[in-house]
């Protein structure tokens, strides 16, 4: 397989392997009691420029949300890419309702109605004519419901606005449920080699789908930079993980049984002059050769360490085996 590009399931869109996530890069935003929803402050210069390091470095794949920094992170995004934007392909969601002057996460709404009302604001936002895939953002949205806004997505391409959809959810009959319209390319969901998804691997292969693998580093845990100790600033949503974010205790630090999973598996995931988080994308690539995991990102540092693990390829079957021997798993 070409390790360096995806195609989109049956779209015909290529990607790069290797995707960005843009949640983290969105800033601070809450939930209607003031918990935190973002990853703490952030540098909108340095989120610039590390979009246009990741864009130089070969990486064409974007991933946003509109409640990302409620709506910040669209904007940050589509100033970064400027008059490259026929260089990428931008992946938004939609689903969540939310305040931008307070920036605040108010609800969801699953209406077609919002739908359109939701592209119309993230194409002003990202700048662009276009969203190239377009995602529901409610995981767990009710599945006929959710087919409405299945043939909504259609009546979107049919107008040139959206190119290809998906449906973030970690839930397989969900996922097929896009599934069935023509111009579904992929289902995202959460995947990392502590949190395997074997049953949306099985489905992306069974439908010719892409697997857009979110929380590729286990929120920050897998990359080395959450060890004994270390807490999560105020305004990072590690610092009060709610019961969906699991790894994280609830004083913010890093579970110690995580941390010991983390540690034995270091070795493996180091080998070859790997970066931890390097070996962690590089699992997800021998796992399913249809992953494109969007790993965050704030700085121009972990840009081109995220980058970099397109040089080193996947895990060899004999690193893969022991992962899987080591965890338990095998």
């Amino acid at each position: 397989m070409d390790i360096d590009t995806r195609t989109l399931g049956g779209s015909g869109i290529e990607v790069s392997a290797l995707g960005f996530g843009c949640w983290a890069i969105g800033g601070e935003w809450q939930d209607p009691d003031g918990r935190p929803l973002g990853w703490g402050r952030v540098d909108d210069e340095e989120s610039v420029r590390a979009v246009r390091r990741a864009l130089d470095l070969g990486v064409t794949f974007f991933d946003t949300a509109d409640a990302y920094g409620t709506g910040h992170s669209e904007r940050v995004l589509g100033r970064a890419l400027g008059k490259r934007r026929d260089d990428v392909v931008i992946a938004t969601k939609w689903g969540n309702v939310f305040d931008e002057r307070t920036r605040t996460l108010t609800g969801g709404d699953d209406s077609p109605e919002h739908a359109r009302r939701a592209l119309t604001a993230s194409l002003a936002r990202l700048g662009t004519d276009r969203i190239d895939l377009y995602q529901l953002h409610l995981s767990d949205a009710d599945p006929q419901r959710a087919a409405r806004l299945r043939d909504t997505c259609e009546e979107f391409v049919r107008e040139g606005l959206v190119r290809a959809y998906a449906w973030s959810t970690d839930d397989p009959d969900r996922a097929r449920v896009f599934a069935e319209g023509p111009h579904c390319a992929a289902v995202q969901y959460r995947c990392n080699v502590l949190q395997d998804a074997p049953e949306l691997h099985a489905l992306c292969e069974e439908l010719g789908l892409a697997g857009i693998q979110r929380s590729p580093l286990a929120m920050g845990l897998l990359g080395g930079g959450h060890g004994a100790g270390r807490t999560p600033a105020a305004g990072d949503i590690r610092s009060a993980p709610p019961a969906w974010l699991p790894g994280f205790g609830t004083g913010g630090g890093a579970d110690p049984e995580w941390l010991a999973r983390v540690d034995a598996l270091r070795s493996v995931l180091t080998g070859g002059g790997r970066t931890p988080a390097q070996g962690a994308l590089a699992w997800l690539w021998a796992r399913s050769p249809r992953a494109v995991p969007i790993p965050g990102f704030r700085t121009v540092a972990q840009a081109e360490e995220n980058a970099g693990a397109l040089a080193h390829g996947p895990l060899s079957q004999d690193e893969l085996t022991q992962v899987e021997h080591l965890l338990g798993r095998a």
